[in-house]
Order: structure tokens, then C-alpha cells, then sequence
């Protein structure tokens, strides 16, 4: 994996190629240079481990998404802000089916790093909202699930907070 300004650099430096093929009349040559410096360009805000990692949650296979994710050695230099919220967001997720107390870290780091999709945003609010309640924190949960139902415009998370949300009168 490349630090993401080497990215930057990298399609800088196709594009220059790209124009000097234009200069020397080989027009073919720059238009496929020109549409090659859009890979990085797209690497630099789509983090390519990330992408692999949540293509292997959506089979379910949380250890090739740790493996993945795993390829990424320092989130700081190498991720953009929000991509760095989407590294602990993957975290919370996997962690949270053995350890919810450590996936809370995660899942607080992804809220404040920002993450750009409203249902994402939800599902971090919600399991943030189910480890308030299992440490018995009733307002901080009840606040949490509001916020993660107003983020849930889709209703797929519906019954998941309905269902906490019963829970919590029981406590």
C-alpha cells in the first residue's frame, strides 16, 4: 500500500505523460494515460483495503476483513479523515461479535472521524446504544437509538431498535 500522497503523485505524473503524448501526436497513447491517472485519484479516496475488507463482510467472513484490514500499518498517514472513520467502523463491527466493550472504542472513533453514509452512522449509534444499555446507562441509550432512528431514513433498522427499545423497559 502506498502513503496516499505518493497516490497524488502518481497521477500527476500520468496525466504529464499523458499531455506529452498529446504533444508528440500520439493521441491514443495520452487519452488511455489521461483515463489511467483516475485509478489512483479513486485509490486516494477509496482506500482499496477497505473496499476488500467490506467486500468480505458482506460474506460474512470477518477474518479475510481482519486480514485486509490488517494490511493497512499506520490508518493515519495512509487513510483520508473519513477513510480512517470507516478503519474503526470495520473494527467496531468485527470486534463487537466477541468483545463489545473494546468495539465501543472503535465505534466512538468512527462517529467523531466521521463516516459519510447515514446508515453506516446508524448501525455505529446503535451498537453504541446497545453496550450503553448493557452497562446500564438508560438516558445515553435512549438518546443514542433517537439519533440512530433519525439517521435510519430507509427503515432498515427498524426492528432492531424497536426491539431495544423493549428491552430497555425491562431494565
Amino acid at each position: 500500500m502506498f502513503h496516499r500522497n505518493i497516490k497524488l503523485i502518481l497521477a500527476g505524473l500520468l496525466v504529464v505523460a499523458g499531455i506529452w503524448q498529446f504533444t508528440e501526436s500520439n493521441i491514443g497513447n495520452g487519452i488511455f494515460l489521461i483515463l489511467l491517472a483516475g485509478i489512483p485519484i479513486f485509490l486516494y479516496f477509496k482506500n482499496e483495503f477497505i473496499l476488500l475488507a467490506f467486500l468480505k463482510l458482506r460474506k460474512q467472513d470477518f477474518e479475510g476483513a481482519k486480514k485486509w484490514l490488517a494490511y493497512i500499518k499506520n490508518p493515519e498517514t495512509a487513510l483520508v479523515r473519513k477513510q480512517q472513520g470507516y478503519f474503526n467502523y470495520l473494527h467496531g463491527i468485527m470486534v463487537s461479535q466477541t468483545n463489545i466493550n473494546q468495539a465501543e472504542k472503535y465505534f466512538k472513533k468512527a462517529i467523531e472521524l466521521g463516516l459519510s453514509m447515514d446508515m453506516d452512522l446508524a448501525v455505529a449509534k446503535l451498537n453504541l446504544a446497545g453496550v450503553a444499555m448493557s452497562r446500564r446507562r438508560k438516558l445515553e441509550a435512549t438518546n443514542l437509538l433517537n439519533e440512530a432512528k433519525k439517521l435510519d431514513k430507509q427503515g432498515m433498522l427498524k426492528e432492531q431498535i424497536t426491539m431495544m427499545k423493549e428491552q430497555m423497559k425491562k431494565i
